[in-house]
């Protein structure tokens, strides 16, 4: 890992806890109340079950379940006929965190296997995992998809084929893919990070940008906020045409629980299909527990896992993309992020939606993997790869924010604790948003509490419940 600024010393320096104590003197850290937002976690009684059946019936609307599918000339070309008959087919599987991934994608392998195929695992995540075969393959097994668990190899690799073009734009596919002739995919369907269109996150991004690998998610990411509305499902469904057998879909709730499970054919990709799936994600976003008015936002964790730009900008409500208008007015004045998760390999990328972190957080960067997905994202994601401002401790941190949010905020403090976006169930609320909370919000059992801080200033990062 390559070390990240705090091993100078500069972010951890301990004058700069003195230099908020100036600035803080008037802000007083509010009471603080457990709340919960009223409801259950979504349950499919069969998971397994369920998602077998949509494998199936995504690869039986293929076109003839084995074929044609197209292939690199004489290297695993699909065969016709009613079954795989042997072919090789990838299974794709991307970065993000997915309820019960690991269950869903043994079903998939499983199924393809009793079809006739034989199935292997490929990483479809761009630049992820440090833009590494092995930093993308660590990511995988993260999340238990190993060799070892589903008895089928996992083939990651960086090199890619240029398997057509459109818009001018060249198609990138990972090589193991080429050669294959075909691939299944497991994706999410939720709204996008970075822009507002009928296809966003899903099957077609999955294809387009995660089994382009970093050549084909820098070339897509570079185009902007277009390349990404328009070019990307059109390379989504051109792949989709040519080399998918389909894809099983997953939708979570707000409870980041399975929702749906839907079996895409490939004529759903990128197409109808898909979009009805995302319209369905979109009314099932996480939630923060008051509409607006908040003056600190404090996030305990950020990452890759919780989403592709460590926080969720549909959440926090914060964009800073170039050309995609920020609310007015901006739910949040100040985001504090305390810690970067484990699964992000040191990748921060989102980073720059905070506007204060502690140095923790900041001495966890592998510089290396941060700045290659900063840069394969584009200029349009430059804003989010800055560094936000950098003090000792969280309680540094909060404080600060506190106090650049005026007076009112520094006595009477509008203040918010999340785990993290995906977890918004249970919040920890200031004394000031007690008699605003949004309906279906509710306060939870339990006596109002002052902010935890430890001996080092730190707040515990598993405080928050799950759920």
């Amino acid at each position: 890992m390559t070390s990240g600024p705090d091993r100078a010393g500069w972010t951890s320096d301990p004058r700069r806890s003195d230099l908020v104590a100036r600035v803080g003197a008037r802000v007083r850290l509010p009471s603080m109340r457990l709340v919960r937002r009223r409801g259950a976690p979504s349950r499919i009684a069969d998971l397994d079950g369920v998602a077998r059946a949509e494998v199936r019936r995504a690869i039986g609307g293929a076109a003839g379940i084995g074929g044609p599918r197209r292939g690199a000339a004489g290297i695993g070309a699909a065969e016709s006929g009613a079954a795989g008959d042997g072919a090789p087919v990838a299974v794709a599987v991307g970065s993000r965190g997915i309820a019960h991934l690991a269950e869903l994608v043994a079903a998939a392998v499983d199924e393809l296997r009793r079809a006739g195929f034989a199935p292997f695992i490929v990483p479809a995540m761009g630049s992820h995992g440090g833009g590494t075969a092995e930093g993308q393959a660590a990511v995988l097994a993260g999340y238990g998809i190993t060799e070892q668990r589903l008895g089928v190899p996992v083939r990651a690799g960086m090199d890619t084929e240029v398997v057509g073009e459109v818009d001018g734009v060249p198609v990138h596919l990972d090589r193991y893919v080429a050669r294959a002739g075909r691939a299944f995919l497991v994706a999410r369907v939720k709204p996008h990070t970075d822009f507002r269109g009928g296809i966003e996150s899903g099957a077609a991004k999955l294809a387009a940008i995660g089994l382009g690998k970093q050549a084909g998610a820098q070339e897509l990411h570079g185009r902007g906020i277009e390349g990404l509305r328009e070019t990307m499902p059109a390379v989504g469904r051109y792949l989709a045409d040519r080399y998918l057998l389909g894809a099983l879909a997953v939708v979570e709730d707000e409870f980041d629980e399975t929702l749906v499970v839907r079996g895409l054919v490939p004529g759903d990709i990128g197409r109808a299909g898909e979009r009805e799936l995302l319209e369905l994600a979109r009314r099932s976003l996480p939630r923060l527990p008051v509409e607006g008015g908040i003056d600190v936002l404090v996030v305990s964790r950020m990452g890759k896992d919780i989403s592709g730009t460590g926080m969720d900008p549909n959440v926090i409500g914060r964009w800073l993309v170039p050309g995609l208008a920020e609310p007015d007015p901006a739910p949040v004045r100040a985001v504090v992020a305390l810690n970067l998760t484990e699964a992000s390999h040191g990748n921060a990328i989102g980073v720059g939606l905070a506007d204060f972190v502690p140095a923790r957080l900041v001495s966890g960067i592998d510089l290396d993997a941060f700045y290659l997905n900063v840069m394969t994202a584009g200029w349009a994601g430059l804003r989010r790869g800055r560094l936000p401002v950098v003090l000792p401790t969280d309680r540094d941190a909060i404080v600060a924010a506190l106090a650049v949010c005026g007076p009112e905020a520094a006595r009477r403090p509008r203040l918010v604790w999340i785990r993290d976006t995906l977890h918004t169930q249970v919040c920890a609320v200031s004394e000031a948003l007690w008699s605003g909370l949004d309906d279906g919000v509710e306060p939870d059992a339990g006596e109002p509490f002052a902010l935890p801080f430890d001996a080092h200033g730190a707040l515990p990062a598993g405080f928050l419940p799950h759920a």
